[in-house]
């Protein structure tokens, strides 16, 4: 028996829409897969600082993500992909 546990990812394809609001609606979507993620891996039926390591870790990607929905939430309106104005 193996501790191995195969991942198998989707191949890539390049993304349809780079607009603002598409990034931004991506970006949401993640959030929110990313919080059911951590309900699920809270009831894992794992040793339980593997269970804490793991939710801790999904809970750091939900920050993650929150602040780059932020960053784009402080744009002025600039889609010109370039940095924004301080």
């Amino acid at each position: 028996m193996s501790n191995i546990v195969p991942f198998r990812r989707k191949p890539r394809t390049p993304p349809a829409d780079c607009s603002l609001v598409a990034v931004a609606d991506d970006l949401l979507a993640a959030l929110d897969a990313v919080q059911g993620l951590v309900g699920r891996a809270a009831s894992m039926n794992r040793p339980a600082i593997e269970v804490e390591r793991t939710v801790q870790n999904l809970l750091d990607a939900v920050s993650a993500l929150e602040r780059a929905v932020d960053c784009i939430g402080e744009g002025e309106g600039s889609e010109g992909g370039g940095p924004m104005p301080a």
